[in-house]
């Protein structure tokens, strides 16, 4: 089995989005390599995170162009957010109260077997410090608000205000899940004012 190179990003409705436009839609259940962590993402921490998701999501692209015969371009990392007061994390950005699951989708023919295959390729080679804490974990979001922010990640409070206290409630829903984002920029290469992240919201039917 062969063919083009698979980037998801442009076959997946849920990765479009538009700036200053709040768009409703239902997002199908995705598999993703995860970490999980706590406190300021501008940290050792989150970097450990990230330095452990991507060799394994390499590995992975690898196994899949060598055994099935498929390849795809290694998808942005994503993030879920949350902590047990919302207004800590949408209006105080007090960042070290934060918790985190981050995340790097993948094609729905790779599975577990592959996944574990790429995970002891990795190991093989020198294991990053949390290269045991990677998981292969299915999302369900379903029903969803997201809107393109471009700026500075600090700057995205305003952006969630309209959508949690303005958009969600006027269309008769009410927050049901965590704040995903997607961050489509390399923030090691893109200044940030010009970063470019999908904001989106699980969202559900107002009682």
């Amino acid at each position: 089995m062969g063919g083009a190179k698979v980037d998801l990003k442009k076959s997946l409705d849920a990765y479009r989005a538009q700036r200053g436009r709040f768009r409703l839609l239902d997002v199908p259940d995705q598999q993703y390599l995860v970490v999980d962590g706590h406190g300021d993402p501008n940290t050792d921490v989150f970097a450990a995170a990230v330095e452990a998701l991507y060799p394994v999501a390499y590995a992975v692209k690898f196994a899949s162009r060598q055994q099935l015969g498929r390849d795809f371009v290694v998808m942005p990392l994503e993030g879920l957010w949350w902590a047990r007061d919302l207004d800590v994390f949408t209006v105080r950005r007090d960042k070290a109260h934060w918790d985190w699951t981050l995340m790097v989708l993948q094609p729905d023919w790779v599975g577990p077997d592959l996944v574990a295959e790429a995970v002891e390729r990795v190991r093989g080679r020198g294991a990053p410090a949390r290269l045991d804490d990677v998981r292969f974990e299915r999302l369900a979001e379903g029903r969803c608000v997201q809107t393109l922010h471009v700026g500075s990640f600090d700057d995205e409070a305003e952006v969630l205000a309209r959508m949690h206290d303005e958009f969600v409630p006027a269309n008769g829903l009410r927050l049901a899940g965590r704040h995903h984002e997607i961050y489509l920029s390399d923030v090691r290469r893109v200044a940030p004012e010009k970063r470019r992240t999908i904001l989106r919201q699980p969202v559900e039917v107002a009682e």
